[in-house]
């Protein structure tokens, strides 16, 4: 991971800078619904009990709940962040809003990016719809927690769409 992160310029003090500790990929992921973008995506398989359990008791309370992304590799991340760099943004911007690769909660397949009609994906505005008040009230029936609350002490910005399951 250190050559890794040494190719995006990323310090090597990262971890213990941000407080982010490492996310290790599960051995074994199953697969969800498509995504939004009609992409195939995966989850381990507690987590995706859990959120299609949630989705399907939001919808009958009539709250549009929608996956825009789960499982990241990795090597994902990786390239990920590499092509944010490749396009001129500097790092400490990129890591802003991606966490470095080996760090992010995507990497357990535990996390999910989540969207509601009406909104644009991955936008902050998202803490204004129904479905994120939803989530705020209800989301810990399900053992979903929102990741990153504005001032995160990790650095990353505020991220209303992340969610992740934290059973127990």
């Amino acid at each position: 991971m250190s050559l890794s992160h040494a190719q995006l310029g990323i310090p090597p003090d990262y971890g213990q800078r941000c407080g982010l500790t490492l996310c290790p990929e599960p051995e074994e992921l199953v697969d969800t619904e498509l995504d939004f973008y009609q992409r195939p995506q995966k989850l381990v398989a507690a987590a995706l009990r859990s959120w299609t359990l949630m989705r399907a008791t939001a919808t009958g309370d009539g709250i549009s709940l929608f996956l825009i992304s789960a499982y990241r590799s990795v090597e994902y991340q990786h390239k990920l962040i590499a092509a944010k760099l490749e396009k001129g943004e500097l790092i400490e911007q990129v890591l802003r809003v991606n966490a470095a690769p080996g760090f992010s909660e995507h990497h357990l397949g535990r996390a999910l990016d989540l969207g509601t009609l009406g909104c644009d994906a991955l936008v902050v505005e998202f803490e204004n719809t129904d479905a994120f008040q939803w989530l705020m009230e209800n989301s810990a029936t399900y053992d979903f927690y929102l990741s990153y609350p504005r001032n995160h002490a990790s650095g990353i910005a505020y991220e209303p769409w992340h969610w992740c399951f934290q059973q127990g």
